[in-house]
């Protein structure tokens, strides 16, 4: 039994140490760093060996970060998609003589299954993107952490254009809600 034994501890430890050995070159900091060969990010199977592959890491942590406000805009823009929908619907509605009688009133609408589906996963997407970067930047690497931020710059810049709304010959207070109010009656 204790041949047996020894025979199984110089094998485990032999695994041990070649599994060690792999890892040793892979350097991990918690600890701000300007580290750029030998460093790991998320996992030992992204190890970078050359400068080549830390800037391609670098990029492809910047294009994370437009990724981001890509699905930003798209969750944005499908949200106000399902807004304008409503909005027809209640239009809609609006027209109908039974509706023209009663007085003005908020009408409340959710979205359907299907709409509420592709809600949640947009919303996941964005929030496994962010929490990828966000373990990213946790390594502390300054390139990595410059590479975030000038992704988030981009994706700003490419995706997320202001756009305001500005109403025209309108006065404001209390005469613009009447003239408001006024605009909306229907049915003479």
């Amino acid at each position: 039994m204790e041949h047996t034994h020894s025979t199984l501890l110089p094998r485990m430890a032999g695994m041990d140490m070649s599994s060690s050995a792999t890892n040793a070159s892979c350097s991990v900091e918690m600890l701000w760093n300007w580290k750029v060969i030998d460093s790991c990010f998320l996992s030992s199977t992204w190890h970078v060996t050359t400068k080549g592959m830390f800037a391609v890491s670098c990029i492809g942590v910047a294009l994370l970060g437009v990724a981001l406000e890509f699905l930003r805009r798209v969750s944005k823009d499908y949200e106000e998609s399902l807004q304008r929908q409503f909005q027809r619907h209640a239009i809609a509605q609006l027209d109908d003589p039974l509706v023209c009688g009663v007085p003005a009133s908020v009408v409340t609408y959710r979205a359907s299954p299907l709409q509420q589906i592709i809600r949640a996963v947009l919303h996941v997407a964005q929030f496994g993107v962010a929490y990828i970067t966000m373990l990213i930047a946790m390594y502390y690497n300054g390139y990595m952490i410059i590479s975030i931020f000038i992704g988030a710059f981009l994706g700003k810049l490419f995706f997320d254009w202001g756009q305001y709304k500005v109403v025209l010959g309108q006065t404001q207070g209390p005469a613009a809600a009447k003239v408001e109010e006024e605009a909306t009656k229907c049915c003479g």
